[in-house]
């Protein structure tokens, strides 16, 4: 008598299950289907498999896929394995694998058809399609497939409801979000659950619109959720309305089914944190700790956070090792909240020795942790150390900013290292950062104070130009001021045109420079007449001031006045 087929099944995440996961894989790279229909390609080779098969190594073999052919062409197979022992057939759970891994490579029409052809299409599954074009921010396409689902299910569709209201939301369409929310709550066969509310709830806080938010937590049929609550409660915490966020707390407490939880706490925390009210924070931090609730990263990163504000880092320090005797382990922001503290009580040389410790410990700071320190090497008047610093960062995948730049070049030219700017704004780009207006503008200005630099200055502005950038009422003056004492009126007397066809007004100091310089070459006539030129074409505010400025000139250099005039 032939004895009866064996059911073969094996417990997921077992060896035997995740070796079947594996060689699966395997069979399915060496077929290689590339596209959603690969008629060319014999499934055989699978088959050795069907007696294996059931939903949870279907989806399994699914999420083990790179390539979404790949499963798709598994899945199409294992809808009529052959042979097929154990009458294998896809569950829900296996729809909803295959869809979310097509619409993560941005499949769509793949998807809709797959489920279409088996008559598989729902509410769930359309929400996916939803989110799925939410997330590529093509908001059309997320109405679409909403009407789309609407109409299979004939308005009972409260799962597309919420996921059109989520991608709305996270869009800051909260008006067209209002919209299909006043439609659940009137025109259809289906009523708003707390998912539904709690993201009306969050959409109105989102943009500070907390009155809006309010009155929709209020509308709310019966108890509403954690998630509600403490979504009310970080609204008002971030207007910074702390008294009605306790009100809500307080609201949260007479519930009979929910309780104050970490988040709660912590967000009651932070809010009192930014609020500058620190001993407040620290009665909710006790009293979390009296009610059973266990403070996380969040909570002691809000204290910590505080802490270094104020200037107490050793404190910081404490409560940091604190939370890791409690089990918690600090992350960057914690670190950096240390370095910030450091820097802003200006303990410099502790803040750089500290940049060391955080990368010491594994971690890869940011661009803002590099240049809080390179800012405390100009502090401490080292430039070489911060552009050392900057140049490490390129070969760290990180891109320095354009301030860090500008706060060395303040310093270069305080310290009168010019050629070591000039070389350092060709090096920007090259390092990953490009120059902006303050970068010129400082370098140029600097070196127009300098003798016999105006020829880096020439170089130096053509490449500005030539990058977009224009010239500014401050680096006009400091043009005209440096050819001055340059020696050349001539060069200077051009760019005084142009400044004033722009309609800038020249320093007081620059103008002063300006006219000794033409009144000492015996040109003063020229003088006076660019003088009017400035007071009739740009907005001088204090005339007087310049007129008196250029009458001490002539004053100095009468006769060539007079000769100039007699001409």
């Amino acid at each position: 008598m032939a004895m009866p087929t064996r059911s073969l099944s094996f417990h997921p995440h077992t060896p035997r299950f995740n070796a079947l996961t594996s060689a699966i894989t395997s069979c399915l790279q060496a077929l290689n289907p590339q596209n959603s229909s690969p008629s060319h390609i014999n499934p055989a080779p699978l088959n050795q498999f069907s007696p294996t098969l059931n939903s949870q190594l279907v989806i399994d073999v699914i999420n083990n896929q790179d390539n979404p052919y790949h499963a798709l062409f598994f899945f199409n197979w294992a809808s009529n394995p052959y042979p097929n022992p154990n009458n294998y057939s896809h569950t829900q759970r296996c729809y909803v694998a295959i869809t979310d891994l097509l619409l993560s490579h941005s499949l769509f029409s793949v998807a809709s058809s797959l489920l279409e052809k088996s008559n598989r299409l729902n509410d769930f599954l359309g929400s996916k399609f939803i989110t799925a074009c939410g997330n590529r921010g093509h908001i059309e396409g997320a109405i679409f497939w909403f009407h789309k689902a609407k109409t299979i299910e004939r308005g009972n569709c409260l799962f597309s409801y919420n996921a059109i209201l989520n991608v709305l939301v996270n869009a800051n369409q909260i008006k067209l979000a209002r919209i299909f929310f006043d439609q659940i709550r009137c025109g259809v066969p289906i009523v708003p659950d707390e998912s539904t509310y709690a993201i009306m709830i969050k959409g109105y806080c989102k943009l500070g619109m907390i009155e809006d938010a309010r009155k929709v937590f209020d509308e709310i049929p019966s108890e509403p959720n954690l998630v509600c609550y403490n979504t009310m409660i970080n609204g008002y915490c971030k207007k910074g309305n702390m008294d009605q966020a306790i009100k809500i707390f307080h609201r949260l407490l007479g519930s009979k089914d929910c309780f104050p939880c970490t988040v709660t706490y912590t967000t009651l925390i932070d809010g009192y944190c930014k609020k500058g009210e620190f001993n407040e924070a620290m009665k909710w931090m006790d009293g979390m700790k009296l009610r059973g609730c266990k403070p996380n990263l969040l909570t002691y990163n809000a204290i910590i956070y505080s802490l270094c504000l104020r200037g107490n880092v050793d404190e910081a320090k404490k409560l940091m090792a604190e939370m890791r005797l409690n089990g918690v382990k600090e992350n960057l922001a914690t670190h950096m909240s240390i370095l910030k503290g450091l820097c802003r009580v200006g303990n410099s040389n502790d803040a750089v020795n500290y940049l060391g410790e955080i990368i010491r410990k594994g971690m890869k700071p940011d661009e803002k942790a590099y240049g809080l320190v390179v800012n405390e090497y100009c502090k401490m008047r080292k430039p070489n150390e911060a552009i050392s610093l900057l140049k490490q960062m390129p070969g760290k995948g990180i891109s320095p900013s354009v301030s860090s730049f500008n706060s060395v070049f303040r310093l270069l030219m305080e310290l009168g290292e010019l050629g070591t700017a000039i070389l350092l704004l060709n090096q920007m780009q090259g390092m990953g950062c490009k120059p902006n207006l303050v970068s010129y503008n400082t370098v140029i200005c600097g070196l127009c104070k300098a003798r016999n630099r105006m020829q880096d200055v020439k170089e130096i502005l053509n490449k500005m130009l030539s990058s977009g950038f224009a010239i500014d009422a401050t680096m006009y003056s400091s043009l005209i001021k440096g050819y001055c004492e340059n020696g050349d009126e001539e060069i200077a007397t051009q760019v005084f045109n142009e400044m004033v066809h722009q309609n800038y007004v020249l320093n007081p100091d620059s103008f002063r420079v300006f006219v000794k310089q033409l009144c000492e070459k015996g040109k003063a006539v020229e003088a006076e007449k660019l003088f009017k030129d400035l007071i009739e074409r740009c907005s001088v505010v204090d005339v007087e001031a310049y007129k008196r400025i250029l009458d001490e000139q002539l004053v100095k250099f009468p006769v060539r006045g007079r000769e100039e005039s007699s001409t």
